[in-house]
């Protein structure tokens, strides 16, 4: 036994999880692990298109969704609804980082690039509506620096971003490069790949925040 670790194919088993920990996904079918769209490379947006207005739409729906559900969920990408455009909906309300406040409440984060990373590192455990059921012990850079255009095309640039910011825009840029958290997942002692099933990370909080040195908002 590693822990808590997840092996063999829970893993893949959705429907199963879910219902463990009383996760609802949106009506708006979010893909699931395993799906190979989750894998591809997405393409570079044009802001002016009927093809993105529509998809930002989708997204934002299903991240609103989410968060009307569960009262938490901070951002989805355009991916995770088989959408292969380079966007992310973001939902910041409440959050107190340099990007919530020049970005208050919902908004369109559109092809993003990230220009800087720090040499400080942080470890933590994620998760992703595309596998709600697990949660993964990863390691991120602490702070980055940023490129995007928003729904309208204005052009941004955000510098040395807080950790809870940058740690979420890390993994959802990852979403958009066919990148998961769990190709990242970080073995420790007592959790030799990394990886925890979350009903079992829920009922030992205490145990699991000690093994990483950043606790996600």
């Amino acid at each position: 036994d590693s822990g808590g670790s997840v092996i063999g194919r829970e893993i893949f088993d959705p429907q199963l999880q879910n219902s463990l920990i009383g996760i609802t996904m949106p009506s708006t079918s979010v893909l699931q692990l395993g799906n190979p769209k989750l894998r591809e490379q997405c393409k570079k947006v044009d802001v002016t298109s009927e093809e993105f207005k529509t998809s930002n739409t989708l997204l934002h729906t299903a991240l609103q969704e989410f968060r009307q559900e569960h009262g938490f969920g901070r951002a989805i990408s355009a991916p995770q609804l088989g959408l292969l455009q380079r966007f992310i909906a973001i939902d910041l309300t409440g959050k107190t980082g340099k990007l919530a406040k020049l970005k208050p409440g919902p908004f369109t984060m559109v092809n993003p690039v990230v220009t800087r990373q720090s040499e400080e590192n942080v470890t933590m455990w994620d998760d992703c509506m595309s596998f709600p059921w697990i949660m993964v012990r990863v390691q991120r850079h602490a702070h980055i620096d940023l490129q995007f255009e928003d729904e309208d095309g204005k052009e941004f640039t955000v510098t040395d971003l807080d950790t809870s910011t940058s740690e979420l825009l890390q993994h959802e840029i990852d979403h958009l490069d066919g990148v998961l958290s769990v190709d990242h997942a970080l073995p420790c002692e007592g959790v030799k790949d990394g990886i925890v099933s979350r009903a079992y990370w829920l009922e030992n909080r205490e145990y699991f925040d000690k093994m990483v040195n950043h606790i996600s908002e």
